[in-house]
């Protein structure tokens, strides 16, 4: 089970891995497709970056006890990454440095005691702030895969791999999820709806691709 501690630095080191990814990105990198149907790399450091700015609304929430949501609304959350994925390259890599950047201060300022303040989610869950770097840690390590340049899932970490499979079959429900075969990482990506290979069923048939999630 992970700790606020291993939580906050797998955030750091899943924005490192988006830091690599996103290196020398131009205008037409940007815009060349994601490992995400229908979105380009530019959607993908835009939903990062907005992300950022999201979860940072919850800290502040924590910290002084004024509702702030992480998105005035789904149309807002999704015309922003529009219009983010549409910036210039060297704009769209400034605003996910500066919103990760700002969120990274944000949770260093936190009080134990804020961490424990209950805070409300895009999906409507009530959560403690504490489960915010969490959230954080999931997008940055699997987006920076999702970016496709070259991050795969091997290269996450072994116990952040471990949690995100037990996230996901919460989530998606054990009893729905087929069981399978194949290395961590793999089936990591398996269950996160992202491309594997060497994932097979118990009679070792092909795995049948699933949705993304996340």
């Amino acid at each position: 089970m992970r700790d606020l501690r291993t939580a906050l630095t797998w955030v750091v080191e899943g924005t490192a891995l988006c830091r690599l990814a996103i290196d020398g990105l131009d205008a037409t990198s940007y815009g060349a497709p994601s490992l995400l149907p229908g979105w380009t790399r530019g959607h993908v450091v835009a939903h990062l970056a907005g992300n950022a700015e999201a979860i940072g609304n919850l800290l502040h929430w924590a910290r002084t006890g004024e509702p702030t949501p992480m998105y005035s609304s789904p149309e807002q959350r999704g015309a922003t990454i529009e219009s983010g994925a549409a910036l210039p390259g060297d704009r769209l890599t400034a605003w996910f440095e500066q919103s990760a950047q700002a969120l990274v201060e944000s949770m260093a300022a936190l009080t134990e005691q804020q961490w424990q303040a209950e805070v409300v989610t895009a999906q409507g869950r009530t959560v403690p702030a504490s489960e915010t770097p969490w959230m954080r840690g999931r997008e940055v390590m699997v987006h920076a895969v999702d970016l496709g340049t070259g991050v795969r899932f091997a290269d996450l970490p072994e116990a952040f791999l471990a949690e995100l499979r037990d996230d996901i079959l919460a989530k998606r429900g054990r009893d729905v999820v087929p069981a399978v075969h194949g290395s961590p990482a793999e089936v990591t990506a398996y269950l996160a709806g992202r491309p594997f290979t060497g994932v097979t069923t118990p009679d070792g048939a092909p795995a049948e691709p699933l949705a993304p999630w996340l």
